[in-house]
Order: C-alpha cells, then sequence, then structure tokens
C-alpha cells in the first residue's frame, strides 16, 4: 500500500475514533455530530475493517470497543451482501471481506462476553452469505477455537454456531450438518471437559439443526435420513442418559431444560424414529416432573427455600420454571402425536394430581397482586397475554380435559380428593400455606366445570358435588388465611352455578354482594366481581335469572363504587360486568339510567383513548338504548355530548374523540326502538353526515361511513323523507359519503368498510339513486384499482358480490361497459382480482356472499355461454420447481412465480371445489367439538404409510378421503378439534340476511352434483388436480 494511501488510511481511522466517542458523550450536540460522522464514513471502502480492527484490539478503550462490535454488526447486516433485506449501497469491496473475515475469529477469545457476543454474531452474518464459498476454512478455525481449552474461545465458537444455525439454508445444511452434529455430539457427552453452559448450548444447536432439517426434508425427500438419521440414535441415547444425572457439576435445570425442548422436537418432527427410546426417555421426564413439582413449591410458591437458579453463558439468569414450560411442552407433544397420545391417557390421572400443584399462587404472585390490583386482573384473565407456571399448567389441564375428556374428569376428581385430605394434614400441622393447594384446587374444578357437571351429572365420575359445594367452597368462605382463596371460592361458586339449587345460590350470591363490599380487600372485591359476571352468566342460561333480581340494586351500587375507585384493567373488568348486570332485568335497568348514564358518558370522556374502555361504554349503551322504558332518557343525556363532539374542530378536541363519538352515535342508532326520535333525525343525522365529510381522519371517516349504514339499514323511509333547508334529501347526503369515502386522493384504508355501505344503499334505494348508482359503481372500481390491502379489496368486491345476487345481467353489462386499468374492460379486472383473493377472504358472512355469488356467476356462464366471460383468462395453480429448494427473496427476484392460466369459469369451479372441501373439515371439527365422548384411541392413528427413514406424513389426500364420513348430516361424538378460526359474525345486517343462515357445505354440494350433470361437466375435468377429484368423489360424483 503506497504511503499516502496509508495516510489516508490512518486518518480515516483516526476519525472513527473520533467519531465513536462522540457518540458516547452525555452532551446531545456532541453525541448528534458523531452519529452524522458515522454516516459520512460508512460508505468508504475500509469502514469495516477499521470497526473490526478496533473491536479486536484489546489496548482500546473498552467503551468504544463495544461500540464498535455492535456498529459492526449492523455494518455487516447492511453492507456486505446486496441480497440482504437490510442492505444499503455500497457493498462492501472483496479485498475488505477478507481482511474482515481473516481478522475477526481472534475476537472470539475477547475476554469482554459483549464484545465476544457482537464478533460472534457478526461473524454468523457474514458465514450467512460466504460460507462455504469465500470462507471454506470457517468451521476448522470455530473447531480449533471449540478444542482449545480457553473457556472465552468455547464460549465464541459456540455462539457463532448458534446464530449461524438458526439461519442456514437448505443449500448449506448438507455442508453444516456433517460437521456440527457429530462436533455438538463430542461436546455434549463430555461432561469431564466443557462446561454445562457449552454442553446446553451444544444441545441448543442440535435442536435448531433438527428443525432446519425437518423443513427442508418437505422440499428435499430424504434430507433426514442423511443428515439427521445417522447421529440420532447417539444423540437419543445421550439425552435420555442425561436427564437421569442428578443436579451437581455435570448437570442442572438449564442443561435438562435444553434437553427436553430437543426431545420435544424430535417427537414433533419424527415421532416414528423416536418410539424406540421413548421407554427409555419417559421415566426421566416424569421424574423431572414430580422432582421438579417438590422444589417448585419449595423454592417458588412458598418460598422457604432460596432456589439455586443456574446462570447462562450471557450471565442470564435461568430461572427453574423454564425446566417446568419444557416438560409441559414435551407433554403436549405427546397428546398431539397419534403415536404417544395413548401414552398421556393412560397416566391422565397421575398428571393431574402434578398439574395442579403448579397452578398454585407463588408468593411473588400474592405480593404483586396485592400491592397491583391491575395486574390481579391482568394475570388471572382468561385473555391474558402474561405467561407463568400457574397459567402453563392451566393451559395442559384445558388440552387434556378437551382430549381425554373421560379420563381428565376422573383425573381430576381423584387429584382434588387427595390434595384435599393433604392440605388438610398440613394445616392442623399449623402450616400456613395450606390454603394454597386448596386454591388451586378450585381454578382447576372451576375451569373445566361444564365436564365436571356433565360427568357427574351423566353418573359417569364419582363426585358428591354438593358436599364439595358445602363443606369445601361454603367452608373456604368462612377462613380468613388469604383474600385469595376467598376471592376463588366466591368465581368457583359461580362456576358451579348450574349444579346448585336455589337455596344455596342465595347463600352463594349473599356472599358474593359481602365481597364487593369497600372494606373487603382488592383481591377479594375482584374476584366477586368476576363472581357476579360469572351468576348473572349462567343463571341467564339456565332462565332462572330471577333469583338475582333482589341482589341487584346492591350490586349495582357496588360495581359503580369500584368504577370510580380504580382505572385501567380492574376498571375494564368493572365496567364488562356492568353490562352484563344490565341485561338481567328490564325494570331495574331502567332505574339505574340516571347514575349509569352519566357514569358511562363521563369514562367515555376520561379514556376515549384507551380502546378497551370506550368499547365496554359501548355495551353500556348498547343495554341502556335498547331499553324500551329507559332509552328516551339516555339519548336525551347523551346525544348532546356526542352532537357538540361531531361539530366541534378537530384540532380543539384529543385525538381519535370524533370517532368514538361516531361509534358510540353508531350504538344508538343500531338499539334505538324505530321511529326514530327528532334528535337523533333532525339533530344527529345532519351532525354525523357533516363530520364525514369534512374530516381528513381516516377512522372518523370509517365510523362516519358505518353510521349512515346504520341509519340506511335500521330507518331508511325517514332518512329518504328527511331534508335539509337547502332541499337536499338524507339519501343525496349518504350517496355524499359514500363518495367521500371513495375519493382516490384518501387513504385506501377509508374505504375498509364501504363495500356494506354502498350494497345496502342500492338494495334500499334502488331505481330511486338514478344515475348515482353508476357513479358510486365507478368510484368502487376506481378504488379498487388503488387498493392493496386485503380487507378493502375484499369490502369492494363485495358490492359487486352483492349485486350479482340480484341484478346478475346489469352488473355484467355495467362491468364490462367500463374500461379497467389497463384499457380493457373493468370486467376481466374484478374477476380476475376477486378470484386470486377468494380463499384469503375472511368472516363467515362476506364469504358466503362471495363464493354464493361466483357460483351464481358459473351457472349463468354455463346456461348463457356469455361472450362476455369467454375471453376472460387467470391465474390457475402455482408451477413449483422441486429442485429449486427453499425459495429464498433473491431468488424470487431472480426467478418469479410461475403460474398456469385457465379460463375463469374453470377457476371458479376450482374455488366452488375448495371451498367445498373448508366446509366439510369446518363442519367435521363442529362435529367433534358437539361431542361428549373421545374418539377411540385408533382412530386418531394416522393412516399413513411411513417412508424408509420412518418419519410420519400427513398429506392433503389422508385428510380429503375422510371428508365424505363428515357430512353435515353425520354425528360424531368426541374429540374437541378446538375453536374455529373464524370470529362469529356480530354485523346486523349480516346476521338479516338469509345468506347468513345458508348451510354453505350442503348449498355448494347440491350445485356442484348438479352441475356435474351438465354436458359442460367434463371440459371442468382436466383441469381438477388429485385433491379436487377427491373432493368430488366424496359427495358422489365419479371421475
Amino acid at each position: 500500500m503506497a504511503a499516502a494511501d496509508v495516510e489516508v488510511s490512518q486518518s480515516l481511522k483516526k476519525a472513527l475514533v473520533e467519531s465513536l466517542t462522540a457518540i458516547l458523550s452525555p452532551q446531545q450536540e456532541i453525541r448528534i455530530h458523531g452519529e452524522e460522522q458515522i454516516k459520512l464514513l460508512e460508505v468508504t471502502e475500509e469502514f469495516g475493517i477499521h470497526l473490526a480492527e478496533l473491536t479486536i484490539d484489546r489496548e482500546g478503550a473498552l467503551a468504544v470497543r463495544q461500540l464498535a462490535s455492535l456498529i459492526l454488526k449492523q455494518y455487516v447486516e447492511a453492507h456486505w451482501s446486496q441480497h440482504s433485506e437490510k442492505f444499503r449501497a455500497p457493498e462492501a469491496p472483496e479485498a475488505a471481506k477478507a481482511e474482515i473475515r481473516r481478522m475477526l475469529p481472534e475476537g472470539l477469545r475477547e475476554s469482554m462476553s459483549k464484545v465476544r457476543s457482537s464478533v460472534a454474531y457478526a461473524i454468523s452474518a457474514i458465514a450467512h452469505w460466504d460460507w462455504p464459498e469465500a470462507w471454506p476454512d470457517l468451521f476448522g478455525q470455530l473447531m480449533q477455537l471449540i478444542t482449545s481449552g480457553d473457556a472465552n474461545a468455547v464460549h465464541g465458537a459456540m455462539r457463532v454456531l448458534t446464530e449461524f444455525t438458526r439461519e442456514v439454508t437448505d443449500v448449506q445444511m448438507p455442508h453444516v450438518a456433517p460437521h456440527i452434529l457429530p462436533e455438538m455430539y463430542r461436546i455434549f457427552t463430555q461432561a469431564e471437559t466443557y462446561s454445562i453452559r457449552t454442553r446446553g448450548r451444544a444441545v441448543e444447536i442440535f435442536n435448531t439443526c433438527t428443525m432446519l432439517v425437518h423443513s427442508i426434508n418437505e422440499f428435499h425427500k430424504g434430507a433426514a435420513k442423511t443428515l439427521l438419521f445417522p447421529v440420532l440414535p447417539q444423540f437419543a441415547e445421550a439425552f435420555a442418559q442425561s436427564l437421569a444425572v442428578p443436579d451437581g457439576e455435570t448437570s442442572d435445570s438449564g442443561l435438562k431444560m435444553e434437553v427436553i425442548k430437543a426431545l420435544t422436537t424430535l417427537i414433533k418432527c419424527f415421532p416414528g424414529h423416536m418410539a424406540k427410546w421413548m421407554p427409555q426417555i419417559l421415566p426421566s421426564i416424569w421424574n423431572t416432573l414430580t422432582e421438579s413439582a417438590a422444589i417448585y413449591v419449595r423454592t417458588v410458591v412458598h418460598d422457604t427455600e432460596d432456589a439455586d437458579d443456574p446462570v447462562d453463558s450471557d450471565g442470564e439468569v435461568l430461572g427453574f420454571e423454564n425446566l417446568v414450560f419444557s416438560v409441559f411442552d414435551f407433554i403436549t407433544a405427546m397428546i398431539e402425536s397419534s403415536k404417544f397420545r395413548s401414552t398421556v391417557k393412560k397416566s391422565t390421572d397421575h398428571l393431574m394430581y402434578y398439574v395442579v400443584l403448579y397452578m398454585q399462587i407463588t408468593e411473588e404472585q400474592a405480593k404483586l397482586w396485592t400491592a397491583n390490583p391491575n395486574q390481579f386482573v391482568e394475570d388471572e384473565d382468561d385473555d391474558t397475554f402474561s405467561y407463568s407456571v400457574r397459567i402453563s399448567a392451566q393451559d395442559l389441564l384445558l388440552q387434556m380435559a378437551s382430549e381425554f375428556q373421560q379420563d381428565s374428569a376422573v383425573g381430576i376428581i381423584g387429584a382434588v380428593n387427595r390434595h384435599l385430605m393433604e392440605a388438610e394434614q398440613v394445616k392442623n400441622a399449623g402450616n400456613v400455606n395450606w390454603w394454597k393447594v386448596h386454591e388451586s384446587c378450585l381454578l382447576a374444578l372451576g375451569s373445566i366445570k361444564s365436564l365436571i357437571i356433565d360427568k357427574a351429572s351423566s353418573g359417569k365420575i364419582t363426585f358428591d358435588m354438593n358436599q364439595f359445594l358445602t363443606s369445601v367452597l361454603l367452608a373456604d368462605l368462612q377462613q380468613t388465611v388469604s383474600p385469595f382463596l376467598l376471592g376463588r371460592a366466591l368465581w368457583a361458586a359461580s362456576r358451579f352455578s348450574a349444579a346448585m339449587n336455589a337455596e344455596l345460590i342465595q347463600r352463594f350470591l349473599e356472599a358474593t354482594v359481602h365481597g364487593l363490599h369497600e372494606s373487603q380487600p382488592p383481591a377479594v372485591r375482584i374476584s366477586a366481581v368476576r363472581a357476579i359476571y360469572g351468576f348473572c352468566d349462567h343463571l341467564k342460561v339456565s332462565e332462572t335469572t330471577q333469583i338475582l333480581v333482589p341482589f341487584l340494586p346492591a350490586i349495582m351500587e357496588c360495581l359503580i363504587q369500584l368504577a370510580t375507585q380504580f382505572a385501567s384493567d380492574v376498571l375494564a373488568l368493572v365496567m364488562e360486568t356492568i353490562s352484563i348486570v344490565l341485561t338481567i332485568d328490564e325494570a331495574f335497568t331502567a332505574s339505574c339510567e340516571p347514575k349509569v348514564g352519566p357514569l358511562s358518558i363521563a369514562l367515555f370522556l376520561k379514556y376515549s383513548q384507551d380502546p378497551l374502555v370506550t368499547s365496554l361504554v359501548q355495551d353500556i349503551f348498547k343495554e341502556l338504548c335498547a331499553n324500551k322504558t329507559c332509552h328516551a332518557q339516555i339519548q336525551l343525556r347523551l346525544l348532546p355530548t356526542l352532537i357538540s363532539i361531531l361539530a366541534a374542530s378537530p384540532d380543539k378536541l384529543p385525538m381519535g374523540l370524533q370517532s368514538i363519538a361516531l361509534d358510540i352515535m353508531c350504538v344508538v342508532i343500531r338499539n334505538s326502538p324505530v321511529p326514530f326520535s327528532d334528535a337523533l333525525i333532525h339533530q344527529a343525522f345532519p351532525a354525523v353526515v357533516h363530520c364525514t365529510l369534512k374530516t381528513d381522519d381516516n377512522a372518523s371517516m370509517q365510523s362516519g361511513g358505518e353510521c349512515i349504514r346504520a341509519y340506511i339499514s335500521v330507518t331508511f323511509d325517514q332518512i329518504k323523507a328527511w331534508h335539509d333547508e337547502a332541499g337536499q334529501s338524507g339519501i343525496h347526503y349518504a350517496v355524499q359519503v359514500v363518495s367521500r369515502l371513495l375519493n382516490p386522493q384518501t387513504s385506501e384504508f377509508t374505504a375498509a368498510f364501504v363495500g356494506r355501505l354502498v350494497a345496502i344503499l342500492i338494495s334500499k334505494a334502488g331505481t330511486s339513486l338514478g344515475d348515482d348508482v353508476d357513479m358510486m359503481l365507478r368510484a368502487v372500481l376506481s378504488k379498487m384499482q388503488q387498493a392493496e390491502s386485503l380487507s378493502v379489496v375484499q369490502s369492494l368486491v363485495m358490492v359487486f358480490a352483492h349485486l350479482m345476487h340480484t341484478q346478475m345481467d346489469a352488473v355484467l353489462e355495467f362491468l364490462y361497459s367500463v374500461p379497467g386499468p389497463t384499457g380493457k374492460p373493468a370486467l376481466e379486472f374484478v374477476l380476475s382480482d376477486w378470484v386470486a383473493r377468494q380463499n384469503m377472504f375472511f368472516g363467515h358472512y362476506d364469504s358466503k356472499v362471495s363464493i354464493m355469488a361466483l357460483s351464481k356467476l358459473l351457472q349463468h356462464a354455463v346456461n348463457t355461454s356469455d361472450s362476455r366471460l369467454q375471453d376472460i383468462i387467470v391465474k390457475g395453480e402455482q408451477v413449483f420447481n422441486h429442485t429449486e429448494g427453499i425459495r429464498t427473496r433473491s431468488k424470487a427476484a431472480s426467478a418469479p412465480e410461475q403460474w398456469t392460466m385457465i379460463p375463469i369459469h374453470i377457476k371458479i369451479y376450482k374455488l366452488l371445489i375448495n371451498e367445498l372441501s373448508n366446509a366439510m373439515e369446518t363442519n367435521m371439527s363442529q362435529q367433534a367439538s358437539a361431542g361428549g365422548e373421545d374418539l377411540e384411541e385408533d382412530a386418531w392413528e394416522d393412516d399413513e404409510e411411513e417412508e424408509e427413514e420412518d418419519e410420519l406424513t400427513i398429506t392433503d389426500q389422508g385428510l380429503l378421503g375422510q371428508l365424505s364420513d363428515f357430512t353435515s348430516g353425520s354425528g360424531l361424538a368426541g374429540y374437541d378439534f378446538g375453536e374455529c378460526d373464524d370470529e362469529e359474525e356480530d354485523d346486523p345486517d349480516a346476521l338479516q340476511d338469509p345468506i347468513y343462515q345458508m348451510d354453505l357445505q350442503a348449498y355448494l354440494t347440491e350445485f356442484i352434483q348438479q352441475l356435474s350433470q351438465q354436458p359442460c361437466h367434463s371440459a371442468f375435468i382436466g383441469h381438477l388436480t388429485d385433491i379436487e377429484k377427491t373432493v368430488l368423489q366424496s359427495i358422489g360424483i365419479m371421475i
């Protein structure tokens, strides 16, 4: 290098050091200047080299080295390869890359763990692009470090492998696995040579490789046989042996956790291969579960001993809870595997005993919940985002109760009886913590109360319900040992109200109302609120709410008091309970309006930024507006506030307040009796219109559109009859709102709900709209050309789908006469976009409207041979290159996706078959969920033929082959396949449409069967896949 070049290089390096030092300055101006200098230096050719030199310079200042290592990580991500998602020009020169690769491995010996970890990350990121071609000796260098005996070097090299294996590609794995896996086995089994943490890291790397090999095996059959199965026997043997080693110098809970995680992956991915080792593994897993329970209770639940939690190689504490989580995950994986679920089923009674132990409240939780009632509500909510051993154990309980109903019911009763007996013994011995297992027993039984009540009432389990309610629940309410036990007893009582007589319900209601009083601890009051909700909910189902009526005044008084004393999660729980209390007795609800109405308005104004509180406020307003006695009162109280907000300038209001006001107005419109009051028509309607037309806020425009739809839906005649001073009608303004929402200059999200507004406006107004129909449909088309989001496209497509149900010829003629974005008729554009996205449409109602519209379009095409449809060609099946491997972003950029091209009527037919298949699967799941007994075990055995490598594979054809057994009329008792993914429809207009009630499976079955009799059907068959043909065969159409 010439002297001048060296001088320039050194000056750049000096400038870099100065910039890094400036960034570390406490003074903001200096820090900002340093960051700006770094941006300038970042594009120089030797920037990365200088960063690497500073990072590994052991004589340099520690803070500068750490910062240099962090920026080096970012530099590699941004400038190493142009194929990186984070790439920014320029790409580092090859000479600089080579020099950085030469220097960095030395940084893995660094004594400072933060610097060492940053270097390891940079090396792994470089290896992702450069190994093995540009860096063939990397693994040799790493293996030298691992065998060097230097603890820092071992940690650094293992960190590289940990990070690298997470990003290994299918092309690299055949080179990686033969190098890494044998070394990881050697490290794991040499307990005297390597530390526990290094050995744990080896197991983690094995686990990562296993998951990647399983993924690759889906594309490259035989990959697992080549890359994993040769080493699997020795790993499985070593894992089984390691679980039996007691904690000490060569094993601890952190290592066992990693081993169990790896075993969980193996039984998920390769159950057939793991079956032979399960007899050796399961006793150790069971011992881990049972021995850990005793340790967990002592060190965490009771906190009578200090936990000896291990620390990982990065200084993070490995809490003992992580081992418990891993065991629960292992059991869950067994339940989900057809090969191993019977093993869990046989052990249900023993498992239940330990699950209840793990569900106990810990000392830390008790202290936290006492100090922070909001956290108590959050952690104990059914939909909590918190996670703990208690929640994990409860999840396992619920899964077992769902999968093995009879065995779980018997098992939990036996476990609870045993725990209650043992609790009585420790209580008599003076142990103050006896109440915790009582509380967890009540939580366990209450969590699966429907199963317990069902099995007990049908005589399938031996359980004295009355004795439990009186001798356990009522007795626990007399205890003063803990507010959490009192609260849980109230909650459990509400869960079992269906099994109580009127006298017993009254006794528990008295106790619950007493628990609401201000004199009680927050935990008791919160639990009493939950119990009130439970009593209301369950007594409504049994239509015995009259027993609640005498208690309602006291309940509401306490709830209103709580709402003024608490905020956040507690407030939300109280509001939810107020809402359900208002549904119990119409006369009582009307009497509450003078207190509940002002409270709800105040909460709406105070918490307008809180979406949960505003949603709950709307629920309360819904009940008050629907009440025949007090609807006028709440309108008189609420409408002036809402109208003043809508009329105000947005910059004078809190952000989002107008949108929430419009949402509440929509609730008032939907739930008020017709005909509407003068205030709702002559004051509220113009306020809604003018706010929607003037606002620039997307949310306000959406909410305003929904308000207008509600007016059109509920009281169309009144809106049609209303005119302003200029003589313009309500319908005129509704069309203006539609135009505003579809304006090409507004965000596409303003049109997220406009489809149903346009559809109902055309449906209600009909020909009276005149040319406005054409204008609105053109606006829909224009917006559709801009839209990218699925929800927006779906909303817009629904306009044409609705019209096809009633005005097929008119909508086809309109779309054919209007040009699309390419100059061809818009019909081709709309149908192409529609059929391309149909399988992604969401919501029961929209899906039905869409698929039934397509069926009508197909019927029209078959009956009329409509020339407007004959030349429309759309994407059919995606063409995959099975020799390509995993499709990376760089591959996708260089080789775009390929599709077959087929006529539109063929595409529609294929979509109908797919929707039929989905409907069959949904009905199968729902019928299974509605059953009461476990499926016979052999019904769960997969009907697969294991491949040579003994790997389980489940094909689509395997599922579809069973569909004919689960038609809508068949009955299947038993296993709960899980909740349906689609949320229930809550849109009033959708619920009133007969299409919503249509049995889609029956409709499509009949339609396709009739179509199969048509002469044209033979032309469809050649375009069908094997899976589609199987679906047709399941409904009796022979191909």
